[in-house]
């Protein structure tokens, strides 16, 4: 039958049922054309498949009878890949990137760490702000928060959107910052 290529289990597994996979007695077959047989015995159209070298494929099993089309299915197969596989490039994951701070950061490295923000920004990437403050820092919370906001605004000056925060959250200060949409 066919090319006897495909699945080796009997059932729904990975795909489509195949060749002698198919157990319904009538289905409604398409050629390789698209000539539409209408609804033929299957053994019949195992026979058709057959002779044209060929894999009978489920390609509509919910419908009454089901939809079965005599294709090369190594070739359908690798079709599907391919298309996944585009879908997968066009795809656009971000991501978030987490920025670390304590209350006594110097100016130098505010400078530093807001650039690298920018860079994040930039490629896509939202970005996790945070200030960390342990022990006595507790003490100095509003001179921190200021300090943060300063470190966001210099940031939000020339890319990006404030999504969340800046928020207390125990001993840190958060802050969500998203990339500006590009037109």
């Amino acid at each position: 039958m066919g090319s006897g290529r495909g699945p080796s289990h009997g059932g729904h597994g990975g795909g489509p049922r195949i060749n002698d996979q198919i157990r319904i007695p009538e289905i409604r077959l398409i050629g390789v054309d698209g000539h539409q047989y209408g609804v033929v015995r299957t053994e019949e159209a195992r026979r058709i498949a057959a002779d044209q070298g060929l894999d009978l494929v489920e390609v509509s099993p919910t419908a009454k009878p089901p939809v079965v089309k005599i294709i090369d299915y190594g070739k359908f197969k690798y079709q599907q890949q391919k298309k996944s596989s585009e879908a997968k490039k066009k795809q656009v994951v971000v991501q978030v990137k987490e920025i670390q701070f304590r209350p006594n950061i110097e100016k130098h490295d505010i400078e530093v760490k807001a650039k690298r923000m920018e860079g994040f920004l930039n490629d896509g990437d939202r970005v996790k702000a945070v200030m960390q403050f342990r022990g006595r820092e507790m003490a100095y919370k509003t001179l921190g928060l200021d300090k943060f906001k300063s470190i966001i605004s210099l940031v939000l000056a020339k890319t990006g959107t404030i999504e969340s925060g800046p928020d207390f959250v125990g001993n840190k200060i958060i802050a969500m910052i998203a990339p500006t949409k590009k037109k």
